[in-house]
């Protein structure tokens, strides 16, 4: 039977897993927002072989398995010369697959701006970026919060593949618990419960933000 001094070790190597975790849902989060807004802004070029380019891109990345671009990433990549770290790999192939789907948010947002404001910014004489930059932006990135913040928890539960590249994130180590001792319950009780409450951390700091980003803005009606 094991001892309170074996658990403790075992919950140490919980809260190391969740620190990579952690690491991952970060890093792959920021690569996802850079290339939704690439890719998003990309979709509402006037350029047709830019448009066609990211409608490529999005289309791939949401059409193909994250597991095989993973294992694409980690095994395939290494023989044209390029070699990666698991958690390299699994930042890389996390950020890449959820910004294919933030860039639908990004464009989506943009468009779902009422057509007067755009009028309006023409009006002032604006820049098509002052029009982006001081119009158009402030009130999209508010429509774009709630379904961003829905990536971001998706991107932490997808985090959990890496454990297939032998990267020590949470799941791996719950996985590792459970062969050293026998018992499942515990190690992946545990788990669930860390998953859950990082969860929760983001969907409050992302509701704080939408409450803070809308005061002041008529983003209700268009």
């Amino acid at each position: 039977m094991l001892g309170v001094s074996d658990w403790a070790g075992y919950l140490m190597l919980m809260l190391d897993g969740a620190l990579v975790t952690l690491q991952l849902t970060v890093a792959g989060c920021a690569i996802a927002l850079i290339g939704a807004f690439i890719l998003g802004l990309c979709k509402l070029s006037r350029y047709a072989i830019i448009r066609w380019a990211a409608t490529i891109y999005i289309e791939f990345f949401r059409g193909s398995s994250i597991f095989v671009q993973l294992f694409w990433a980690y095994f395939v990549l290494p023989l044209a010369g390029l070699p990666m770290s698991p958690m390299a790999t699994g930042i890389l192939v996390l950020g890449l697959n959820v910004s294919a789907y933030g860039a639908e948010v990004v464009r989506g947002a943009i468009r779902a701006v009422p057509k007067e404001q755009f009028e309006a910014a023409i009006a002032l004489n604006f820049t098509p970026y002052q029009r982006m930059r001081h119009v158009i932006l402030p009130q999209a990135i508010v429509y774009m919060l709630p379904t961003f913040g829905n990536n971001a928890i998706e991107l932490v539960k997808a985090t959990a593949i890496v454990s297939l590249i032998s990267l020590s994130d949470l799941t791996f180590q719950a996985q590792a618990i459970r062969l050293q001792t026998g018992n499942t319950a515990l190690p992946f009780i545990s788990a669930l419960l860390i998953y859950f409450a990082i969860s929760v951390v983001i969907y409050q700091g992302v509701t704080r933000l939408e409450a803070r980003l809308s005061a002041g803005l008529d983003v209700t009606k268009n």
